[in-house]
């Protein structure tokens, strides 16, 4: 097995996947814990609320445990793995049936984990993978090829932006899958293209004003830039702020490649402030809760589940807007 769960090329699953409606990210502690009668117990710990990926994550993932029947006992991170951590040893004290969560970051799971797997509890990691030698830790990792995400990101930027291009590279939170793996696809793709380079690279968290924050620091220090690269919309979004404020125009004088596809990314994409955005698809819900009662039911399932994705220009985000989900 590999070390570390990274996005790598495999068929994907595609899976219904249900549009759900507003929802608070705060706990959930109704119902009985699991262990008491038939009704499924899912414990999940949720990164946080910093997206607008993120929230229609929590909406699909709540929706989908209310169809399915799912005692969902629902925890909210604010992006801390320290609260994640105590939430997951709070759901094995309960002993729910089965644990879910997305990873903050990468490293530092072993130990809980090992204390889930001794309980006989089966954890599912969505969204984000973990970096562990021992893969007996978990079932399964249900979410997006990262690495593919960056390398389309690459792949156009390449094709379509000519000339001397200087990229500003908005990274994820420091240490998360999502911020890894993008990286490293979009290098993969421009690596070699002497036209290409990145002149600033520093994280914005994911967050809208992370990346604003972070974008107008790069304007003056770095005039020449041409290209924002944004791991997410958000930050990207953020990024098209402190480009207007700066007295240039996002989409012409700055070109933006973002990650997820969300409707105000899109909105952004139609409008001609963000040139491309590669999709990431938060609504993993239904997804999720096949596959928990598959593994408690003690069926075999895949190591890795691949959401299904796409990318959009302009044109393809006015299309696709009237019946965005998300």
């Amino acid at each position: 097995m590999l070390k570390k769960i990274t996005a790598a090329a495999c068929a994907a699953l595609i899976g219904a996947l249900s549009l759900t409606a507003c929802g608070s990210s705060g706990s959930g502690d109704s119902g009985s814990s699991g262990g008491g009668d038939d009704k499924l117990t899912m414990g999940f710990a949720q990164v946080g609320a910093e997206s607008g990926w993120r929230t229609a994550n929590t909406k699909s993932v709540q929706e989908a445990a209310a169809a399915a029947g799912v005692d969902l006992k629902f925890s909210d991170a604010q992006q801390k793995q320290e609260n994640q951590l105590k939430a997951i040893r709070s759901y094995i004290q309960q002993k729910v049936d089965v644990i879910a969560f997305s990873p903050v970051v990468e490293t530092g799971w072993d130990t809980v984990l090992l204390e889930a797997k001794r309980a006989n509890i089966p954890v599912i990691l969505t969204d984000r993978a973990v970096d562990s030698e021992d893969t007996s830790l978990y079932k399964t990792f249900l979410g997006s090829d990262f690495v593919e995400e960056g390398r389309k990101a690459g792949d156009w930027l390449v094709a379509n932006v000519q000339g001397e291009v200087n990229v500003a590279e908005l990274q994820g939170t420091t240490g998360a899958a999502p911020a890894i793996d993008r990286k490293a696809g979009f290098e993969e793709k421009i690596a070699g293209k002497s036209n290409i380079k990145v002149v600033a690279s520093q994280t914005g968290d994911f967050t809208r004003s992370g990346g604003k924050q972070v974008m107008e620091a790069f304007l003056k220090s770095n005039p020449e830039i041409n290209v924002v690269y944004a791991h997410n919309d958000d930050m990207g979004l953020g990024a098209i702020e402190a480009i207007k404020a700066a007295g240039k125009k996002p989409g012409e004088d700055i070109k933006i490649i973002t990650v997820d596809a969300v409707k105000d990314g899109m909105t952004a994409l139609a409008g001609g402030e963000i040139n491309f955005i590669v999709e990431c698809n938060p609504l993993l819900g239904e997804q999720l809760m096949d596959l928990a009662k598959k593994v408690v039911a003690g069926e075999e399932i895949p190591a890795r589940v691949v959401t299904e994705e796409t990318t959009f220009t302009s044109e393809q985000a006015k299309a696709a807007l009237p019946d965005r989900k998300y």
